[in-house]
């Protein structure tokens, strides 16, 4: 590929290297230049341009990060559409991504101009959730390194392995110094927990902390499930202890005692026949994360784990704090989150009108949202007004909405935040937080966010993107509705996204609706609606 400064006549058929402005308006660079454009640029009185020129050979960005996706792409992932340059590929289902290091290493190594940046191995995932990103640096690149990198892949590099409803069985031995509440926690600890991969409570049971009780009562268990969690009244420290004395007493095999993993040292892995059984470390009666997580995931996926995978584990094994009551696994949740719009503020950049009630097609602005939201089939819906209230109700006439009136919205953003958390439903288990200016997000995609949070636990905040930028609305786990009231000023709660980056779900967006708001009276004459959805340019800028 050549870079050069050309008359914009001979520029046909290249690629804007830079942005211009032409007609108070951007082209963006990367546009390729075709006669209708080129005319464009011409009427304009622009007379040359900085383009880059493809050479025999070459295959365009979008093609080139297309073809590497599809070649890395495993079972149960998704290719979506490529933009300037990037791919994203995308679960189909919840499962734990399965990687190729050692192909990708070698396929990153061939030529700057190609990147790939995946999840790490055995992650969890819910569905939708986004699992690589392919991005070809410049706008084109030789075709002999596009089929190079392609030619290191024998198979496959990525996959989701997905979770199996596999029917798991808990044991809890007993002793005087174990109080009954401890034990009725752990079963609802561990419920939550397995159910996050997938897996379903079978037997639940109780037993005598004693070699031979534990054994029958292992045995029992073994016949009728797939999964087998030990969890003792006193924690396992050697291979001769009662757990594992137990295991062996039921046929069992103890394949491996101890994993470098903390919290989750104290872990034991064995086997019955098929079944494959679990001694678990103390702090499986925790929600934080542990060890536990790290192998269950991986049997909940069918992948199958042996003593040498566990002491692989060390390096990453030191777990970081999390929230607390957020669950470290990816599930399945039913319920439908509810969703604030903030619509209390002045517009001070719309020229003394108030932006929300300004008409698109004839619908005001944050009617759109309003209805983008009933469509995704979100029914908790509170609307914080605050600078023109009786307007913006006014707007939101006959829409099954509940209002919230922020009479301290001039001390900024985050008093609307707030008094929208304090009005969502004690039961609310999540809440999408939006901008009463973004018109053009559509129902479907709101959905695609919904999804991301009930398919997965593991992570409890979802946020849209486009060409690898964050934007709006953005899903929020009732698990950081406290630190969410901390936020102060003129400021909404962004800076959480950062803080608790380990719990963040990006999913990528079919076009750029989620980066575009309305804050200038440019902006909204500029947006065209149709059919309830924005017109593209608009929406990719």
């Amino acid at each position: 590929m050549k870079f050069a400064d050309m008359p914009v006549r001979d520029a046909l058929g290249g690629i804007l290297a830079h942005s211009v402005t032409i007609d108070g308006r951007s082209v963006r660079k990367g546009r390729r230049l075709d006669e209708a454009l080129v005319s464009e640029f011409l009427a304009a009185g622009v007379t040359s341009l900085f383009v880059a020129m493809p050479e025999t050979g070459d295959v365009l960005e979008d093609e080139a990060a297309t073809r590497m996706a599809r070649a890395l792409a495993g079972s149960h992932l998704l290719v979506q559409p490529a933009s300037r340059g990037r791919v994203d590929i995308v679960a189909r289902q919840a499962g734990l991504v399965t990687v190729d290091t050692v192909a990708l290493e070698a396929v990153n190594g061939v030529d700057e101009a190609v990147t790939v940046a995946t999840l790490p191995g055995f992650e969890p995932v819910g569905e939708g959730e986004r699992v690589a990103t392919i991005k070809i640096i410049p706008f084109a690149v030789p075709a002999t390194t596009v089929s190079t990198c392609i030619g290191l892949l024998e198979t496959p590099a990525l996959a989701v392995a997905p979770f199996s409803a596999w029917r798991t069985g808990l044991v809890m031995s007993t002793s005087p110094a174990v109080k009954s509440r401890v034990l009725d926690r752990t079963v609802s600890v561990v419920t939550a927990r397995i159910e996050g991969f997938g897996l379903m409570l079978g037997d639940s049971v109780r037993t005598p902390h004693r070699t031979p009780d534990l054994a029958d009562t292992i045995t029992r268990m073994a016949t009728s499930h797939d999964v087998v969690l030990v969890y003792g009244a006193s924690a396992i420290s050697d291979r001769r202890d009662v757990i594992p004395a137990a295991v062996e007493a039921a046929g069992g095999v103890v394949d491996h005692l101890g994993m470098p993993v903390d919290p989750g040292n104290l872990l034991l892995l064995a086997h019955i026949g098929s079944t494959r059984v679990l001694g678990l470390p103390g702090c499986a009666r925790s929600p934080q994360p542990n060890g536990l997580d790290l192998v269950l995931g991986r049997l909940a996926a069918g992948i199958h784990v042996t003593g040498a995978d566990i002491q692989a584990m060390g390096v990453g094994g030191l777990l970081k704090g999390r929230p607390s009551g957020v669950l470290p696994v990816a599930g399945s949740r039913k319920e439908m989150p509810a969703a604030i719009v903030l619509a209390a503020g002045r517009s001070r950049r719309m020229g003394g009108r108030n932006k929300l009630l300004m008409t698109i097609d004839g619908v005001p602005m944050v009617r759109h949202v309003v209805n983008a939201l009933l469509s995704a089939g979100i029914a908790a819906i509170r609307v914080v007004t605050g600078h023109q209230a009786s307007a913006v109700r006014a707007a939101l006439a006959g829409c099954p909405v509940s209002f919230v009136d922020n009479s301290e919205h001039e001390a900024g953003l985050s008093t609307s935040l707030k008094a929208g958390l304090d009005a969502l439903p004690a039961s609310c288990g999540a809440a999408l937080v939006c901008l009463g200016d973004m018109p053009a997000v559509t129902g479907p995609a709101l959905r695609s966010l919904v999804r991301a949070w009930q398919g997965s636990k593991a992570k409890a905040i979802v946020v849209p993107t486009w060409n690898g930028r964050r934007g709006n609305p953005v899903l929020w786990d009732s698990s950081f509705f406290q630190a969410m009231r901390r936020v102060t000023g003129d400021a909404g709660a962004r800076h959480l996204i950062g803080e608790y980056g380990d719990y963040v779900i990006e999913v990528a967006m079919d076009d750029g609706a989620v980066l575009v708001d309305i804050d200038t009276p440019e902006d909204a004459s500029s947006l065209v609606m149709a059919d309830g959805e924005a017109d593209r340019g608009k929406r990719e800028r």
